[in-house]
């Protein structure tokens, strides 16, 4: 199968990888020559490393860089089955590249976009043909996450999605379909781990530390919130939810946090500037590890994440298996939020988001009507 990738960077060169180990002829293309020897570069030291830790040998480390071509004009994708964008997130960019594609390959092949949250639907529009447009969505870095989520537009024929869910599953990934929405599954349910943490900083709860101390003590997650908000990046992370809220016609559980927005304006970024919520120059903060105060930030958060999970399951974004699947395999979250749930109690959740609607009397708060059903009928989110 030839497979193309139009983007050189972390993203595309990750997905590059992963077609080339299983077995596809990869065509990488990008128009900076630096960003190709950088990706070139790059595979060579992550292959290296996998034959140090014995994972591969050198026969299958020189099979995967062989399958793999560099090149720099669109016209050399000519002969792709399937291509798939991992470009800078700007549905006019995209819709460009999309549209200028389409004239290049043949009428049967399949067009993908990477994007983490953009109208599918909008991209697709930009093709005489958008009923071969798709979005295949993986998780940064691509070789090591097992999800992709797959989502087809509106215009999408199901041919094209069964064969696009069939690729990634034969590439011995994790396949989520999901609706063309939003943040699609992950983007969307996570925004609470990050928004809910901000809320509690900004009343004055809890400092940084103690926020994922909590977090990563009483719930196991491997990382606190603003600890991977560090490292993703606020350039990218606060993008997504202002991004995500503005989508959601300015819904209230998807507001964006002044603290968040006023480090990217001053380019504190994260790790990647050597600061962000943290000062990386600096010996870290300790937290205040207060079991009391950390489950109750523990419970405010994951009350919230549920709500959102329950709210997608709700409104048919994706299947009950695929949105737990999704954040466990999407981006290694400790349960699924479903089957967490059910742990807590059905009515535990539906009682604490009341208290908290009670006490702020905002919209943020509601309650997912699908909870309060279970809660009141009984039954299961996993049955």
């Amino acid at each position: 199968m030839n497979v193309s990738i139009i983007g050189s960077g972390t993203m595309g060169s990750g997905i590059a990888q992963v077609a080339a180990t299983s077995g596809c002829a990869v065509k990488l293309f990008d128009l900076n020559q630096e960003a190709i020897t950088k990706s070139k570069k790059a595979l060579e030291n992550t292959l290296t490393k996998l034959v140090e830790k014995e994972k591969i040998d050198t026969t299958e480390k020189s099979r995967i860089q062989n399958n793999i071509s560099y090149v720099n004009t669109l016209k050399d994708l000519s002969d792709s089955d399937l291509v798939i964008e991992a470009i800078v997130e700007n549905l006019e960019v995209k819709r460009k590249v999309f549209s200028e594609l389409e004239t290049l390959v043949s009428e049967n092949t399949i067009l993908a976009s990477n994007t983490s949250s953009l109208s599918i639907a909008s991209i697709a529009a930009s093709c005489q043909k958008p009923e071969r447009v798709i979005g295949i969505h993986f998780f940064n870095p691509a070789p090591l996450m097992q999800l992709v989520e797959v989502i087809p537009a509106v215009q999408t024929s199901e041919e094209v999605l069964q064969k696009s869910v069939q690729i990634i599953s034969d590439w011995k990934k994790v396949v989520a379909v999901a609706k063309d929405t939003p943040g699609f599954i992950v983007n969307r349910v996570a925004r609470p781990f990050y928004s809910e943490s901000l809320r509690i900083y900004d009343e004055g709860v809890a400092d940084f530390a103690t926020i994922d101390w909590a977090l990563k003590t009483i719930g196991n997650f491997r990382m606190g919130p603003f600890e991977l908000m560090d490292m993703i990046g606020h350039d990218v992370n606060y993008i997504v939810t202002e991004t995500v809220f503005t989508a959601f016609y300015f819904d209230p559980k998807f507001k964006p946090s002044f603290t968040q927005k006023r480090l990217l304006e001053a380019g504190f970024l994260g790790r990647k500037s050597g600061r962000g919520f943290y000062n990386y120059s600096q010996e870290l903060p300790l937290p205040t590890e207060d079991t009391v105060l950390a489950k109750s930030i523990f419970e405010r958060v994951i009350v919230m994440l549920i709500n959102e999970a329950a709210d997608t399951l709700f409104l048919n974004i994706a299947s009950a298996k695929d949105i737990d699947s999704a954040m466990t395999k999407g981006v290694n979250y400790p349960k699924g939020l479903l089957a967490w749930a059910e742990e807590l109690g059905i009515n535990w959740c539906v009682e604490k988001l009341d208290e908290l609607y009670n006490e702020y009397h905002e919209d943020r708060y509601r309650c997912s009507p699908i909870l309060r059903r279970i809660a009141r009928e009984g039954g299961s989110f996993l049955n």
